[in-house]
């Protein structure tokens, strides 16, 4: 979506100096501004003829347009207000309002300048005239002719015919012929007549071929050829005289009624029926376009030449490709700026992002273009997008090669220290110094973003570091020869060491053997001694324990023959109580 016009009042697009004729910069910076496809409608005409006012109708507004209440020209140059086609969307209404031609205070002749400005940057050109069309109208709008060479040179001759023609058609704009003040009936011969027919009729050829016919001929021929699309409208008197000079100031209910409805009737058919300002080959103009065309014109005006149509779409495609060329190189430096973070891993992410952003800049140049023929300047973009390519892709490799050489610096510095300092200059540093380098080796591998230098980088960095590593290799060799003898001598020192220890240690254990079997020999005697007593007292016990029982054993014989000899004594007595009993005699 294209952005909002916003341009509240008309400004000066070309100034009419004493000098030559100047473009405004802040007109280019509005038209700069404005992407859409742009309907251009320019006004021609005498000077004090109400041409601004009908430019402020077309723009919806009372004012806007300077309208001047005296007989001095108010519009110098050419003044243009850009407002929002009222019945197309996403379109821009360029209007055009120029300056008034045979004002009698003008003493330069840039009437006819103006004119063809008019006439080059617009699709609708409005021819308004006062009261008829009469033979000084028609020779005035003649003047055309006097740009046809300048404006349709070609550079053969031949080339002029019916392809001119249907060039003209399709790049000259539409004519709309306006009658002010008009008095008079449209009929011819008691028949009723329209405007178009009023027009048609009064450029219609005479048939004869004398001189008088040619000249009047001549100018509608030029008129017939050059404007093929013809509208015709007239205007009654807006008010009454005395009124006119406040014309902007007045409501539609102030002034005549058909003059109101007249002029709905025009802003309507402008709308609705003037087309998109095209150029040869279909392409639509919109304001950058528009700018370059009126740098063109104005330059070859102010060089004293009108350039030819075809030169002029040519400088037009110039102005407009190379634009589109700095527009895509533009897109393309701030994307890969943006994305490109540097270095990059590997060459295809890069190839990758180099293609996709490249992609996107020809379709903004594809965009932007303007009757790119042969694709010269598409050609000359692709040449300048892979001389960025190889540039950045050199800037990918010292990036990387920078990057890779600082983190060899500061992971291998701690390692170039220990080497001034001594610390590998000893037996067995060379492995140390070797086990140490792969370790940083493996440390450098982990860090990101390298890029492709990352090997090339290391490799270069290590053989830088060869002659340290043999030094270290030497010193470690002449080392180790002489600890190797050192080493030598203190096995042999070891080893007889070793030999007078293991003698104590047998003497000691031969002393600790024959100690120990005097030691068991003790224990024998003791423990032979200790069994004798032992002995001694269990047959002492035993014998204790013999004579007990048979103390014991008495003692129960002693008691049984006591409790014998008690019986028998309780037999005696109990007999000695009954002698007569036969049982006790028995």
């Amino acid at each position: 979506m294209a952005p909002e016009i916003h341009m509240p009042d008309p400004v000066c697009l070309i100034e009419n100096t004493e000098e030559k004729l100047e473009v405004n910069p802040e007109a280019f910076e509005i038209l700069s501004g404005i992407t859409q496809p742009m309907v251009v409608v320019a006004i021609v005409g005498l000077y004090r003829t109400g041409k601004s006012y009908l430019m402020n109708k077309l723009a919806g507004k009372s004012k806007g347009f300077s309208i001047g209440s005296t007989v001095q020209s108010h519009t110098k140059g050419i003044w243009m207000w850009c407002v929002p086609h009222p019945q197309k969307p996403d379109h821009t209404l360029v209007l055009l309002d120029t300056e008034g031609l045979g004002d009698v205070e003008k003493v330069d002749k840039t009437d006819m300048q103006i004119f063809a400005l008019a006439i080059l940057l617009s699709s609708t050109v409005i021819y308004n005239t006062m009261n008829k069309i009469d033979q000084e109208a028609i020779d005035l709008l003649h003047n055309v002719t006097e740009l046809t060479d300048l404006l349709w040179a070609r550079s053969s001759p031949d080339l002029v015919g019916a392809e001119d023609a249907v060039d003209f058609a399709s790049f000259f704009p539409e004519l709309v012929w306006t009658l002010r003040d008009f008095y008079l009936d449209l009929e011819i011969d008691g028949q009723l007549i329209t405007a178009d027919e009023y027009l048609e009729n009064s450029l219609r050829l005479k048939e004869g071929s004398d001189q008088t016919i040619q000249k009047f001929n001549l100018p509608r021929l030029c008129i017939q050829k050059f404007f093929p699309i013809k509208k015709c409208f007239i205007f009654d008197l807006p008010t009454q005289q005395k009124k006119l000079a406040h014309l902007e100031t007045l409501h539609d209910d102030e002034l005549d009624s058909e003059f109101v409805q007249q002029v709905a009737e025009f802003c309507s058919y402008i709308f609705s029926c003037s087309m998109i300002k095209t150029l040869p080959g279909g392409i639509k103009v919109n304001g950058s376009c528009l700018k370059n065309l009126v740098i063109i014109y104005v330059n070859a005006i102010n060089s004293g030449n009108l350039p030819s149509m075809e030169n002029t779409v040519l400088t037009l495609a110039q102005i407009e490709n190379s634009a589109a060329v700095q527009k895509a190189m533009a897109y393309y430096d701030q994307e890969m700026g943006q994305k490109a973070q540097l270095p990059m891993e590997t060459l295809q992410e890069l190839l990758d992002l180099h293609k996709a952003t490249e992609k996107k800049a020809i379709e903004i140049f594809m965009k932007n273009s303007f009757n790119d023929v042969d694709q010269k300047f598409q050609k000359e973009l692709e040449i300048l997008l892979d001389a960025k390519h190889e540039d950045i892709c050199k800037q990918n490799l010292e990036a990387s090669w920078d990057r890779c050489w600082t983190l060899l610096q500061d992971i291998f510095g701690s390692l170039e220290e220990a080497v001034k300092l001594g610390i590998y200059s000893k037996p067995g540093g060379h492995s140390l110094y070797i086990q140490k380098t792969e370790e940083l080796k493996a440390k450098y591998h982990q860090e990101p973003r390298k890029g492709i230098q990352a090997e090339k980088a290391l490799q270069e960095y290590l053989k830088s570091k060869e002659s340290v590593s043999d030094a270290i290799l030497r010193t470690d060799q002449a080392l180790t020869e002489k600890e190797k003898k050192m080493a030598e001598e203190r096995e042999r020192a070891l080893a007889a060491q070793a030999e007078a220890q293991r003698l104590e240690a047998v003497q000691r254990e031969n002393q600790r053997m024959m100690e120990e079997r005097e030691r068991l020999q003790q224990e024998q005697v003791r423990q032979m001694q200790i069994a004798h007593e032992k002995s001694l007292a269990e047959q002492k016990r035993m014998k204790e324990i013999e004579m007990q029982r048979k103390a014991q054993k008495l003692k129960e014989e002693l008691e049984a023959e006591q409790r014998r000899l008690q019986n028998q004594i309780q037999v005696l007595q109990s007999a000695a109580n009954r002698p007569n009993d036969p049982c006790i005699l028995l």
